[in-house]
Order: C-alpha cells, then sequence, then structure tokens
C-alpha cells in the first residue's frame, strides 16, 4: 500500500495525516466527492480516508458502500476510512458493517493514523495472499465463478474448498435459481472425480412412477413398457459423482433405496435381482426445508441424517447484492462470447433498478433478464428499453398517468408534471428537506430547485425527520 487519499473539505484533516505518513505514503487531498473520483480514475488509490458528511452525502442508501461502492469499481481492493465525530460513531459503525475498514473519531490523534495505516497494510497483504492461494486451488475456468464480496459466499467457496477433495455427501440448501446446480459442479470439477462423469438428476421433473428406474435403471419386463434392460443413473456416474436436485420430492420407496446406496453402497435395478456397486459421489439439493418433511413424515429421518453430512445453505441474491457487479460481467462476458456484440457495461438506471429490485427468481433470473436485454440491445450499453418496468423503475414513477385524450404537447406536459412531483418528493424524503443537498442530488441550482417546489406546491418542512 503507497497511495493515500484525504477526501475532507477540512485541509487540517489532509496536514495532519500528510505530516504522519507522507515519509513512507503518497498523500494527496480532494475536498469534495467529485475531484476525489476524478484523482481516483487517473490513479487508483490502496486508501481513502474521508470524512463521514461527504460519504453519506454522496452513497445514499440504494448505493451503499457495501454494494456499489464508486470507489471499489475503480479498485476493488481500496481500503475506506471513516472521519467522524464522537457523536457520529455509531453511524461510522455501521459504514464499517457495511464494508469500510476502519474509523477514526475527531480529534484525530498521530498515534491512531500509523497504527490504522499498518493494519490497514498488513490485512491487504493477508488478502493479496489468500487470493493468490485460492487461484493455485481453483481451476483457471471457475475463477471468475468464485469471485465475491460477501461474507457468507466467501465462507461457502472456503467449505467447498475443503470438502471437494474428499468423498462426503454434500446437501444444497437454497431458493430456486441461488445457483445449487453451479456449486455442485464446482465440488465435483474441484474433487478427486473430476476426470470421471458428472451426471444431474432433477428429481422433481421425473414422474413418481419413473423415478426409480431413471436412479437404478431396470431390467426387461419389469413393467409395461420395459422392452429392454436400460441402466440407470448410478450406473452412468460410476466412478463420477451424481447430483440430485430436488431431492425433496423423491417417493418413500426410493428414499429407501437411496439410503441403501449410503449404507452399503450397492443396489439392484427395478425388478432385477443382481446387485450393483454404487461408486459414486453423492451431492444433493432442495429448496424445501427438509427436517419439516421429516416431521410431516414425509422424508426418512434416517435418510436426511445421511445427506446431512456437510450441508452449504446459499443465501438468496437479494441478500449478496454486492455480488451483482461480478456476476453481471460475468454473464456479460459469456453473453459476448455467444453472440459477440461485445456489451461491456449497464446504463446507470439500470444498475440502480438491480440494486432496488427484489429477484425473486435469484441468479437464474438476473441470467434470463440479462440474455433477453442483450439479444434487443443495439447500442453498446445494456438501456432500460429492454428491461421490465418493475426492475428499472420505482414503482411511483412506473405508475405515472399517460392521457390519451390531450394533444400530444399537453398530454407530453401533464407527464412531465407529474414525474418532476414524484422525483421531487423521493429526493426530498431522502435528504428530509435539505435545499442544498437536493438540489446537488438533483444536478441543479437551489434556485432552480425552490421555483420547482413553488410550482409543485412542495414545501421542504413537511420532508423534515422530526416534523410537528
Amino acid at each position: 500500500m503507497k497511495d493515500i487519499l484525504v477526501l475532507s473539505t477540512w485541509k487540517t484533516d489532509f496536514h495532519l495525516v500528510s505530516q504522519v505518513l507522507s515519509n513512507s505514503y503518497t498523500v494527496k487531498h480532494a475536498p469534495d466527492f467529485e475531484t476525489a473520483m476524478a484523482l481516483h480514475i487517473l490513479s487508483p488509490f490502496d486508501m481513502i480516508i474521508s470524512d463521514i458528511m461527504l460519504l453519506e452525502q454522496n452513497l445514499n442508501d440504494r448505493i451503499s458502500i457495501r454494494l456499489d461502492n464508486p470507489f471499489m469499481r475503480i479498485n476493488p481492493f481500496v481500503q475506506l476510512v471513516v472521519l467522524c465525530g464522537r457523536k457520529a460513531v455509531q453511524r461510522a459503525v455501521k459504514i464499517v458493517k457495511e464494508g469500510a475498514f476502519g474509523y477514526l473519531t475527531y480529534p484525530i490523534e498521530e498515534k491512531e493514523i500509523q497504527l490504522l495505516v499498518d493494519s490497514a497494510g498488513k490485512t491487504l497483504s493477508r488478502d493479496l495472499e489468500l487470493d493468490y492461494l485460492r487461484d493455485h486451488f481453483w481451476k483457471t475456468e471457475w475463477l471468475e465463478i468464485i469471485r465475491s464480496k460477501n461474507p457468507r459466499m466467501k465462507k461457502i467457496y472456503e467449505s467447498i474448498r475443503s470438502v471437494s477433495p474428499t468423498i462426503a455427501t454434500v446437501l444444497l440448501l437454497g431458493d430456486t435459481g441461488t445457483g445449487k446446480g453451479m456449486l455442485a459442479r464446482l465440488v465435483h470439477w474441484h474433487s478427486q472425480r473430476s476426470e470421471q462423469p458428472f451426471i444431474a438428476v432433477h428429481c422433481g421433473a421425473i414422474p413418481d412412477t419413473l423415478i426409480e428406474s431413471e436412479l437404478f435403471g431396470h431390467e426387461k419386463g419389469a413393467f409395461t413398457g420395459a422392452n429392454k434392460r436400460k441402466p440407470g443413473k448410478f450406473e452412468m456416474a460410476r466412478s463420477g459423482t451424481i447430483f440430485l436436485d430436488e431431492i425433496g420430492t423423491i417417493t418413500a420407496s426410493a428414499q429407501i433405496k437411496l439410503l441403501q446406496v449410503l449404507q452399503d453402497g450397492t443396489f439392484s435395478r427395478v425388478g432385477g435381482e443382481s446387485i450393483l456397486k454404487a461408486d459414486v459421489r453423492i451431492i444433493t439439493a432442495t429448496n424445501a426445508d427438509l427436517g419439516k418433511l421429516v416431521d410431516e413424515g414425509k422424508f426418512r429421518k434416517d435418510l436426511f441424517y445421511r445427506f446431512n453430512i456437510f450441508p452449504i445453505e446459499i443465501p438468496r441474491l437479494r441478500d449478496r447484492l454486492e455480488d451483482l457487479p461480478t456476476l453481471t460481467g460475468m454473464f456479460l462476458n459469456n453473453l459476448n462470447a455467444k453472440y459477440g456484440k461485445k456489451i461491456h457495461t449497464l446504463h446507470p438506471s439500470v444498475i440502480e433498478g438491480f440494486a432496488r429490485y427484489e429477484w425473486p427468481g435469484n441468479i437464474r433470473e438476473l441470467e434470463n433478464i440479462l440474455e433477453r436485454a442483450y439479444i434487443l440491445e443495439s447500442s453498446f450499453e445494456l438501456t432500460p428499453l429492454n428491461f421490465p418496468p418493475e426492475i428499472v423503475l420505482d414503482p411511483e414513477i412506473k405508475a405515472l398517468p399517460v392521457s390519451r385524450t390531450f394533444p400530444l404537447s399537453q398530454a407530453r406536459q401533464m407527464a412531465v408534471d407529474a414525474f418532476e412531483l414524484v422525483y421531487l418528493t423521493i429526493i426530498l424524503e431522502q435528504t428530509q428537506g435539505k435545499i442544498n443537498l437536493s438540489a446537488r442530488k438533483a444536478g441543479i441550482t437551489t434556485r432552480q430547485l425552490s421555483r420547482l417546489l413553488t410550482k409543485h406546491g412542495l414545501n421542504k418542512k413537511n420532508f423534515k425527520k422530526n416534523k410537528k
């Protein structure tokens, strides 16, 4: 670590930090957020020491430090330190929890600056070393997939790194679309069986009457329509890995056969008497609560215990929004390779919409809507026009009325007036009626803002937090 930026309106902060660190580091000063971004783009900093007020004014709730830190988009390893008064320590702690490295309180002491910067340097070296070690474990084609800024996902990848070389049964838990199939493949490709077959079975898509035949095979004449012997998925996966998705849907008789496989490693084809050896690594997944199914008598308790040796619970996409930029970039790279358009960026309003959206379909939904937008896009950036309106627009803005009974010019003006009213209301709610901050967010002067407030009958006092 060598380059440090002090983001503060007070030059005394810069002079003090520079006095302590200038012998070992290059220290620069920015009096406002725009200057800081310009300097960071020109030559990325290793650490940014920022006054808390400037952070709160420029990183609102929708674009938080954790979610879409503009400094981290330029340098993912940049470390953020917050400067604050003692009354603002609670707010600083919240920012640290969201991803900042630490905080310093006024009046700043020289020893605290040196200790914090030294600690940050050690942390950065450790993180870079861990990244190096991880990169040497993970196969090259998986490096992009395992990148994550989410603490839970980082722990999951560490767990996968530990369990992959073993033969332990893995149970993947999570909502539909969270990436259970991808993680199952990640385990397989980093196991001792990676050169052998990986057979995936979606148990929920197979009729109950055929699930045993699909998994274990059948002999000729075992049932109506069984005209010849058919090997099952367990035979096809011999020496490799079998992935049983939606395991909570299988029948009671299939559960008994699976228990036999897990207990003594053998099974028989449907209608057959020969005992076959099941030399397979089993990975299962479900979006159901298996414990609840056990309590309801719909799933065998002994089988559940066998599956639950190494459970991994995968978070929903809305619980790991800080990974949206990484996931989006990965999917765009895949789409560029598939379709050849060379689109690498998203319109800012799309990014904001993504951060606000609930993502009920999780990562699968993200991948699908990106592909649809990519196919429709004719520019070099994915624009809001090609995304569902519920994703890229605020509910209030989406619901603006469009009148068909007036001339175009009059209808347009009505729509503009309605938009301005909704937009200004949102801005004033965010800033609690602060005119200077509202004008800055809207990109207009305070005089222009005052005129608009008068035009729409909005009173800043009505937006203050403790209004009476």
